[in-house]
Parts: C-alpha cells; sequence; structure tokens
C-alpha cells in the first residue's frame, strides 16, 4: 500500500498545524504542554498502531498510546490529519512514527510539538545510509500537481531513480526485526529519561521483548534455510525486510512492483513475466497486501490460486483484534511457513 494522496493529506496537515495555535490558546496547561501524563501515565502519540504495540510492550502500565493510524480498514497513506490529532501530538512526552516518506502527515505534526522526546524507527534502522549517498527512504512527495506517486529515489552514484530491492532500501521498517529491536532500545531510553524511577522496568521489557525477536527470527531464517533458493511473487514490497529475513527470493519483476506502487499501468512484459511465474509455478506463493486492492492484484491472487499456488496476506498496520507486535508478526511467519511447507 504505497500511494500517498498527496495534496489531500497536505491540505488537512495544514488544517491540523492551524488548529495547534487555537488549541495552545483555549486549552489552558494541556495543549500548551501540561504534565504530558494521563492519568499518572506517560502520554505516548503513534502515528500507527504497529509502533503504538511496541511503545505499549515497552512502557507497559507507564503509558497511555494513542496511535493515529488504528483502523486495519484504513489507508495510512491517504489518511487526512484532524485537529484533535495535532492535539494529542502536541500533548505527548513522546511521539514515535516511522519516518522515510511512509507517513509524512505525522512528520509535519511532530515538527510542531518541539518538547516531545521522539523517535523516528526509519532513522534508527540506518537504511538510508544503505544507498550510496541517496536519499533516505523513498520520496512519496512530489511536486505540486504532478500526477502519480514518486516512490523513486536516487540511486548509486550517478543518482538513477529507481526502488534499491537489490540493497532492501524501502520505508516499511516494522518488517525489519532488527530494526524493531533497536526501537525498543530507544523507546526504552526515552520513556527512562522521562520516568527515570520507571527505567530499570522499561529495560526489563525491551530485553524480553528484543529476546522474543530474536526467537521470531531465527524462527524465519529456517523458512528459507530449510528450502535453499525458494522463490516467491509480491503484489508489493510491503514484505520485504521479513522476506530478506525468511531467506527467500523476491522473484517480482521491477516494473511490475514500481506500477503497482505508483497506481500505473503494468507494462505489457512485466505483466507477462507475472503471468508466467504464476501459471508456470516458479515461485512457491504470493505474498499479498491485503490492505491495497487492485484489478491487477486482484487478478493475481485469483490467477495464484487457480494455479493451486499459497496466496499469504500481510498488512501494514495491525489486523482487527490484534494489539501484539509479536504475536502479529508470529502469525505472519507461521502462514509463510506453511504456504511453503506445502508446495
Amino acid at each position: 500500500m504505497t500511494t500517498l494522496r498527496t495534496g489531500r493529506l497536505l491540505g488537512a496537515v495544514s488544517v491540523a498545524v492551524l488548529a495547534l495555535g487555537t488549541a495552545a490558546c483555549g486549552s489552558g496547561d494541556s495543549a500548551s504542554g501540561g504534565s504530558g501524563d494521563s492519568g499518572g501515565k506517560l502520554a505516548v502519540t503513534t502515528s500507527t498502531n504497529v509502533w503504538g504495540s511496541v511503545v505499549s510492550a515497552i512502557g507497559g502500565d507507564q503509558v497511555e498510546v494513542r496511535s493515529i493510524i488504528d483502523d486495519p480498514s484504513g489507508d495510512p497513506h491517504s489518511y487526512q490529519a484532524t485537529p484533535e490529532d495535532a492535539v494529542d501530538v502536541q500533548d505527548a512526552k513522546f511521539v514515535l512514527y516511522n519516518g522515510g516518506g511512509y507517513d509524512d502527515f505525522f512528520t509535519k505534526l511532530a515538527e510542531q510539538a518541539p518538547e516531545a522526546r521522539k523517535v523516528v524507527a526509519f532513522d534508527v534502522s540506518g537504511k538510508g545510509a544503505e544507498g550510496s549517498g541517496a536519499e533516505a527512504g523513498h520520496d512519496h512527495e512530489h511536486a505540486e500537481g504532478e500526477a502519480g506517486h514518486d516512490h523513486e529515489h536516487a540511486e548509486g552514484s550517478g543518482g538513477e531513480a529507481g526502488h534499491d530491492h537489490e540493497h532492501g532500501v524501502n520505508e516499511h521498517v516494522w518488517y525489519d526485526l532488527p530494526t524493531v529491536s533497536k526501537v525498543a532500545d530507544q523507546v526504552a531510553a526515552e520513556l527512562g529519561q522521562l520516568r527515570p524511577e520507571a527505567k530499570q522496568t522499561f529495560d526489563g521489557n525491551a530485553t524480553a521483548f528484543k529476546g522474543r525477536i530474536d526467537e521470531l527470527t531465527g524462527k524465519a531464517a529456517k523458512i528459507g534455510g530449510d528450502r535453499p533458493g525458494a522463490k516467491v511473487l509480491a503484489t508489493e514490497p510491503v514484505a520485504h525486510y521479513l522476506l530478506e529475513a525468511a531467506k527467500l527470493t523476491d522473484a517480482t519483476p521491477e516494473d511490475f512492483s514500481k506500477a503497482i506502487e505508483e497506481e500505473s499501468d503494468v507494462p505489457v512484459a512485466a505483466q507477462d513475466a507475472v503471468n508466467q511465474l504464476v501459471t508456470g509455478k516458479q515461485v512457491r506463493a504470493v505474498v499479498h497486501n491485503s490492505q491495497t486492492s487492485t484489478p491487477v492484484t486482484d487478478q493475481l491472487v485469483a490467477n495464484a490460486r487457480s494455479a493451486g499456488l499459497p496466496v499469504v496476506d500481510v498488512t501494514e498496520t495491525l489486523p482487527e483484534g490484534q494489539s501484539d507486535y509479536i504475536a502479529w508478526m508470529t502469525q505472519e511467519v507461521d502462514a509463510l511457513t506453511g504456504a511453503l511447507s506445502g508446495t
């Protein structure tokens, strides 16, 4: 799900940012910073419920987390920030967001909350430094009035545009388990600064959380490790880092991925290549971002099922009824394992 409707979003952010001044003038201590506590808990705001679940795992009953994107049926990229969102960010003692161009609406809100402690997951990941001088992350914004969606970023010394899938650089870093471990440490450190008396609790929670991440990493590595050379096809590179951890080869043609992300027409050659991969069973499974549906991806999923290939659904936010990051990732790893075991 990589289509940001920039014009709508920036308009909504402007309204939200303007609302900050109004809230600060009329809401007393709370809107101007206040205690940052909610019923004795530290007020935390995150861009999505994925990062909110990580903060909850580290902060426990010491934090009150509000995730702005908390609807599994919604599109994080087209979310329209509200004045209430702006106030929530300003009132927070700590904010956590993805960065890398993924949740620019939150980046702009966070700029209006200079007193809040901040962690940006993409920056923590170091992924932006892997592009040989390329701009960190995908450029989710494009020139005013420009149609489509610019997911391209400079790559290599020549600055040629395009996704750097070979080097694994994309913005979906919550699927990168080492990054999530690093973020857990950063969250513990920031919360410890805000509430020193609970620092040991935060550090202990982070250690336990990272231990579970390590176990999950080992479990994921066995998927491809037990099936050398196993290939999969992905409707979008959302779970790219998880596929890397699983030691699986993403055989998706670059032009196909780019067209789906930019909501442009898929080149005939790329569509033919995808069809051959599926009908010829040259891949072991199709990994489908179920939060994005287009006629092309719907047809791909249908073709895969007709060919007897398993389809593994992945999502960008926590599924309905799920609030635990580890449990969610475990379900996705188990789904991958099951899909490849039967092929």
